[in-house]
């Protein structure tokens, strides 16, 4: 793969991989930090460990369902004016998180804070498809992905600190600084990127047109469609860790933000990996080698689990091994189930990333809703990611070719 992957010429002067980092860095932002305060939320307003995961997954479903409005918006009117509209209801979104008075108005500002969040993560995308060219698009999606791992490397340690110091609330202000400083960055850094704007992208009959050839194509599904699992996989650990750690295996909630960072740091590895893969492999033998990391982990996690081991050792190295995975899955899916549409990159974007969101809000209410004070439900949910993941790559016979 060539390695000279600067931006198309207009928007040389722009830094544009920096601002693509940060925007997809948001989602993980909004998910990690917030992770290590779960228990405390269901001490401090007394409801179960259930209506706690509600705050994760209500953001999840409002950040995927948003994602299929945001891409054709950004298609008709701009990556531009459509990013600085969903920062602001971010920013304000957090604010109002962090002076709610209860888990349920909680749960209502989570979900405004995903709606602005989703802005950001599917732009991000839909830019590398306007300002780079299309053979460069998976090794762009992997350099992001690197910067994008020092969040959920960083994030839960930062997020386990504010909590012991601060209290929950802390972890929504450093949400809403960091939205306003990225507000006026797009302000006065972010030139329009969306030189062939569809004045057709919001109305029905042309969202319907562009979900057709999007919907309609196998090889957008032969990449989300492994992405979508794979993010299940990891959300597995992002919503059921701090419960399991803290609850059942009884980690202090400081050692949490390490052990947590120590598992994601596996994602920063799996990037890397990637990049090297990509060198000798196309992005399909890739996604094949990805997904068999996957399917180890699963089992292995099971297997654990039934012989008698449960141990937090353990949480962690499959944790390590599920996150090393997603990072050679992600930024493969993500970059091959945009690249066939030129014309539509927004809304593909925001039709993977919709996806990538079901599996999360699915994975997230059965994490919930099975936990038992036990390692068995969260270790036969991602041993089922695993299998699922590893099958669905291979059944895909456009992953065989030199293009993801």
């Amino acid at each position: 793969m060539n390695k000279s992957v600067a931006p198309l010429p207009q928007y040389a002067k722009a830094p544009l991989l920096v601002l693509i980092s940060v925007f997809l860095m948001m989602q993980s932002l909004s998910t990690d930090m917030y992770v290590a305060s779960l228990p405390s939320l269901a001490t401090l307003f007394d409801v179960p460990a259930s209506t706690v995961q509600l705050t994760l997954s209500i953001f999840v479903m409002g950040f995927g369902s948003a994602q299929l409005a945001i891409g054709p918006m950004s298609d008709r009117f701009g990556r531009r004016p459509v990013l600085l509209w969903g920062l602001g209801l971010y920013l304000a979104a957090s604010i109002l998180c962090s002076l709610s008075p209860s888990i349920w108005l909680l749960i209502g500002a989570r979900f405004l804070q995903a709606l602005g969040c989703s802005s950001a993560f599917i732009i991000g995308r839909a830019i590398i498809r306007d300002a780079y060219a299309p053979e460069h698009g998976t090794l762009i999606m992997v350099r992001a992905s690197s910067w994008l791992s020092l969040t959920p490397l960083l994030g839960p340690i930062i997020g386990a600190y504010l909590e012991v110091w601060f209290g929950w609330r802390a972890v929504f202000a450093v949400h809403s600084i960091v939205s306003l400083a990225l507000i006026l960055a797009v302000f006065f850094r972010l030139p329009e990127t969306n030189a062939n704007k569809d004045p057709r992208a919001t109305e029905l009959a042309g969202i319907l047109s562009s979900y057709r050839e999007v919907l309609g194509t196998r090889t957008f599904w032969a990449n989300a469609l492994p992405g979508a699992f794979s993010y299940g996989s990891i959300f597995t650990f992002i919503s059921g860790a701090s419960m399991v750690l803290i609850r059942v295996l009884h980690m202090p909630v400081t050692w949490f933000g390490y052990s947590f960072s120590f598992g994601t740091l596996g994602y920063m590895f799996g990037t890397m990996l990637c990049r090297r893969l990509l060198r000798t492999m196309s992005p399909g033998s890739a996604f094949r080698v990805g997904t068999g990391i996957s399917l180890i982990c699963g089992v292995l996690f099971l297997g654990c689990v039934m012989a008698g081991i449960h141990h937090w050792s353990i949480v962690l190295a499959v944790m390590f091994l599920t996150m090393a995975a997603h990072g050679i899955n992600s930024p493969l899916s993500q970059a091959g189930s945009v690249s066939p549409f030129p014309a539509q990159a927004g809304t593909a974007a925001g039709l993977s990333g919709a996806l990538f969101m079901v599996a999360a809000f699915i994975v997230g209410t059965i994490v919930g809703a099975t936990y038992n004070g036990t390692l068995y439900p969260i270790a036969v949910i991602s041993c089922m990611n695993g299998i699922l993941l590893f099958v669905c790559v291979r059944v895909f016979p456009e992953l065989k070719s030199k293009t993801a």
